[in-house]
């Protein structure tokens, strides 16, 4: 693990939640990786972040000047993802919010089962997960610990309660299950435009954009 790659990015994190961003001056800070899991990219206004082992000179080479959405384009996602011999995944919009005090609005348990298909791909993402799922077993909560021990949430609904609500209460309860003292982040595809309307409305706020970039199995690794 990168100590100070983990706290730098960590700062813009906990920056951006307080109203400040990097400088919107066109530039890219580049970092290693905080961890062998974590790595990609964060674009804020006029202003991305790349946390990956490729060096800064690697990095400029590979950005047309002028620029602004080429650390997001998909040719500099290729070229990275081909030189950490990663591929890439979705480009999401990066929100947070505080804690909330109090019990949730909804009845949850706690979910033990680790082989909950949502559960199993967040541990690969995140560290110390824990999980809840409401009465009815219809929709999932997540929280753990992602990329420079950020604490976030992961929501999972089943397809026949969608269009109902569930999606803003989950995310609202959520925020009542992070204890206090640090902000509660998200990832959310825009494309899913539900969920990004049920966040907004639990009082979530985008601070930017992010893509993560998979570590290859072995079987797919060149």
């Amino acid at each position: 693990m990168d100590q100070f790659a983990k706290e730098q990015l960590a700062a813009i994190l906990r920056d951006a939640a307080q109203g400040t961003f990097p400088p919107a001056d066109g530039g890219v800070t580049v970092l290693p990786q905080p961890s062998a899991r974590d790595a990609g990219v964060w674009g804020f206004t006029a202003h991305a972040v790349v946390f990956a082992d490729v060096g800064p000179d690697w990095v400029t080479s590979q950005l047309p000047a002028g620029e602004l959405s080429a650390p997001l384009g998909p040719p500099f996602l290729q070229a990275l993802s081909t030189a950490t011999n990663r591929h890439p995944g979705s480009i999401d919009m990066l929100c947070f919010a505080e804690p909330l005090a109090g019990p949730p609005d909804i009845d949850l348990t706690p979910e033990p089962d680790t082989t909950h298909p949502r559960i199993e791909r967040a541990l690969g993402y995140r560290d110390d997960v824990r999980a809840w799922r409401t009465a009815d077993g219809s929709g999932v909560i997540l929280l753990g610990r992602g990329v420079a021990g950020r604490r976030e949430t992961a929501i999972e609904i089943d397809e026949s309660r969608r269009s109902r609500g569930l999606g803003r209460a989950l995310a609202r309860a959520a925020r009542h299950l992070a204890e206090p003292g640090e902000p509660l982040w998200a990832q959310v595809a825009p494309a899913n435009a539900a969920s990004v309307r049920a966040f907004l409305a639990a009082g979530f706020s985008p601070a930017g954009a992010e893509i993560l970039l998979a570590r290859r199995s072995p079987a797919r690794a060149e």
